[in-house]
């Protein structure tokens, strides 16, 4: 009778473990898929825009990217199903939803606009956070654990999620006001731009591209300052409802308000003559430094609420 139950309980543990290991050699290979897709499409970019600039739209960027795209989502949906709870609470489960998140909304950036320019800037700056998701982050934080009491509650899929696309949707429309940074004032030096054969006004070319540019980053950065409001209010009532009080002055929570002030400037200087385009652009600029703070240093940090599952104490 106990050999039995001794042999029933070992058969158990190893398909348990079976199951844990496949888990974790699927993870592996679809993290490290999106990682060599991401590096060969900014190879890609990047090339073309300095090689074969002149070549017409194609479809490869927007394809590979798709592919990368679709292989974080089946990462995400296993780490689900296995954990049983949504896959946001820890820094792994957060930085591949962020990465998730920038690729959704350049797929459909590039699919609207058909601008490479949008990959050369964007495809970098997601193959950063997959590299320094698979290589950097220890490999106990990349684990799959339960929830801690505090984060058992129904707010979980929608702060985290609002707060994760705000800065998905902030992060690219600071990206691309860097880029109109740069093309403004590569504008200024280069007075003529030649393209097949006929001698055409440079500015004519490139001032629709910075038009471009700073309506996108305009746009993106006003979605993602509206979800970072809805984020920031959908904390606090979570937070009085789990700590007895709506703010507390955390380290996030200060780094959030300040993350807020700065796009909430942003945006009224969009609203003033003389302050558009590259002066709101540099404060976009500074946006871009202080929401990396707000999302990755301070929990970097280790103090504070807000630090489940990034690193222990």
């Amino acid at each position: 009778m106990n050999i039995n139950f001794l042999i029933q309980n070992n058969v158990s543990f190893t398909i348990v473990e079976i199951q844990e290991i496949s888990t974790i050699v699927i993870e592996t290979f679809l993290i490290n898929c999106s990682f060599l897709i991401l590096f060969i499409t900014t190879l890609y970019y990047w090339i073309k825009f300095i090689f074969f600039s002149n070549q017409k739209y194609n479809n490869f960027g927007f394809y590979s990217l798709t592919i990368a795209n679709l292989s974080i989502l089946i990462q995400l949906c296993l780490r689900w199903f296995e954990s049983g709870h949504f896959p946001l609470s820890n820094l792994y489960d957060s930085l591949l939803f962020l990465a998730w998140g920038l690729l959704l909304i350049f797929i459909f950036l590039e699919k609207s606009t058909k601008l490479d320019l949008l990959g050369i800037v964007i495809s970098p700056a997601i193959l950063c956070i997959i590299a320094f998701t698979d290589f950097s982050l220890p490999e106990d934080l990349q684990k799959i654990k339960p929830l801690v009491p505090a984060l058992q509650s129904n707010w979980l899929f929608m702060h985290v999620t609002v707060m994760i696309f705000s800065y998905a949707s902030l992060i690219l429309g600071c990206l691309l006001s860097i880029s109109f940074i740069l093309y403004f004032y590569y504008l200024n030096k280069v007075s003529f731009y030649y393209s097949n054969s006929n001698l055409i006004n440079k500015n004519i070319i490139y001032s629709t591209r910075l038009n471009l540019l700073d309506n996108l980053s305009y746009r993106l950065i006003g979605i993602g300052f509206c979800l970072l409001t809805l984020g920031i209010l959908s904390g606090a009532i979570w937070a009085n409802e789990t700590w007895g009080n709506y703010w507390s002055w955390d380290p996030k929570e200060t780094w959030a308000l300040i993350t807020w002030l700065v796009f909430a400037i942003y945006l009224h200087t969009r609203l003033i003559h003389g302050l558009q385009g590259v002066k709101s652009a540099w404060i976009a600029f500074c946006g871009f430094f202080i929401l990396w703070i707000c999302y990755l240093g301070v929990n970097l940090l280790g103090e504070g609420l807000h630090t489940y599952g990034f690193l222990d104490s």
